[in-house]
């Protein structure tokens, strides 16, 4: 008998004021963008989102928990959204805009370790690969453009996903084993923030070539825990994109042997 696909659990975004016109007043909206959820269907795997738990929705920590969420899944990607607060690193926001979404950022930290703790793999894009060095200790830079002298344009409001730079693997790394023929590749570069200070047990994996800002990270801890600041799911194969089939192909590798 075959084995079931593998189930992959993907953080929900939060909308906590919807706009009047989606008719949901008063209410939090928790949602996904397709793009990620096909990415993982593309390979194979089931993509399921996990809601947030807590007692202020109404629901009873005996009732339900992380850890019963976490048993039934077998990966976890954190996707892109709101900035990360800064006052989850013990900083404090320099524009109103910037003070990012708390309430999400206690939820995939409580959920990431979770699925450290149970020893299955966790793949952090662009908002989340920040989440995870947060989660590990580190900082980030609140605005590359105003905090990193020299720093190239990481974002465009105008052309979103369709502006580009390109990273360079560090060698000898588990990013750079995916890509053998190449020290690098152009991607996608949607962020205003970026990692500061690597959080402990973080390496990292790529960098800007424009300017050296860090690009992906990956833990040195027993459990698969990477993130990369680019959008792997909005990058077709064709084209000189880098193709982002094999981190998604080494994640789920990595959650088929947790099943094991």
């Amino acid at each position: 008998m075959s084995r079931l696909p593998l189930r992959i659990g993907l953080s929900a975004r939060l909308m906590h004021s919807p706009p009047a016109e989606l008719g949901f007043p008063g209410k939090t909206l928790q949602y996904l963008e397709q793009s990620m959820a096909h990415w993982i269907m593309s390979h194979g795997a089931l993509a399921l989102m996990v809601p947030t738990i807590g007692e202020h929705l109404g629901l009873r920590r005996a009732q339900i928990s992380v850890r019963d969420y976490v048993s039934s899944l077998d990966g976890l990607v954190l996707q892109g959204g709101a900035d990360v607060s800064p006052s989850t690193y013990r900083d404090t926001a320099l524009r109103p805009e910037w003070t990012g979404d708390r309430v999400r950022d206690l939820y995939e930290i409580e959920l990431l370790w979770e699925f450290v703790i149970q020893g299955k793999p966790v793949l952090g894009v662009c908002r989340g690969a920040q989440l995870i060095n947060v989660a590990c200790g580190g900082t980030l830079w609140q605005d590359i453009t105003e905090c990193v002298p020299g720093a190239i344009a990481h974002r465009s409001d105008d052309l979103y996903d369709r502006h580009y730079h390109t990273v360079e693997f560090e060698p000898g790394s588990r990013l750079a084993s995916l890509y053998p023929e190449r020290a690098g590749g152009r991607v996608n570069s949607i962020h205003h923030q970026a990692v500061r200070e690597l959080g402990a047990d973080l390496q990292v994996e790529a960098r800007s070539a424009g300017d050296g800002v860090i690009e992906a990270i990956r833990w040195q801890g027993s459990t698969y825990l990477f993130g990369c600041q680019w959008h792997p799911e909005f990058q077709a194969r064709d084209g000189d994109l880098l193709d982002g089939s094999p981190i998604m192909q080494d994640f789920l590798e990595a959650a088929e042997r947790s099943r094991a």
